[in-house]
């Protein structure tokens, strides 16, 4: 189980990643909207526009996932229930934390998951 000065810490480093995502947000967003606003001369210029389109969705998308999952982690420090994994409800190993602050599984759960996939 994680103490009081642990949990502030990832408190921290999650509030700090969730600014530094939002910002990310707001960039990339506003570096699309400029794009959109270029009048293609040719059929190169429409590829090379669609294709960093979709590469502005595909990176808002994942952004926007991380900060959903920081944010539910944030309510869970708040709720008294981070570092307890969703599934199994034992206690996610602190190393895992260090590495994926948001993890919401253990690793044992989340093979599980991800076989589930497969």
């Amino acid at each position: 189980m994680l103490d009081t000065k642990q949990i502030d810490l990832f408190r921290k480093a999650l509030e700090e990643k969730k600014e530094k995502i939002k910002n990310n947000l707001n960039i990339t967003s506003s570096e699309m909207n400029s794009s959109t606003q270029n009048n293609p001369k040719d059929e190169g210029d429409h590829a090379s526009m669609a294709i960093g389109y979709s590469v502005g969705n595909v990176i808002l998308n994942k952004q926007f996932h991380k900060l959903l999952a920081i944010e539910r982690s944030l309510q869970k420090i708040e709720d008294g229930e981070y570092g307890i994994c969703d599934l199994c409800a034992e206690p996610i190993h602190i190393d895992r934390l260090k590495v994926k602050i948001f993890a919401h599984y253990c690793i044992s759960c989340r093979e599980i998951i991800e076989n589930q996939r497969v």
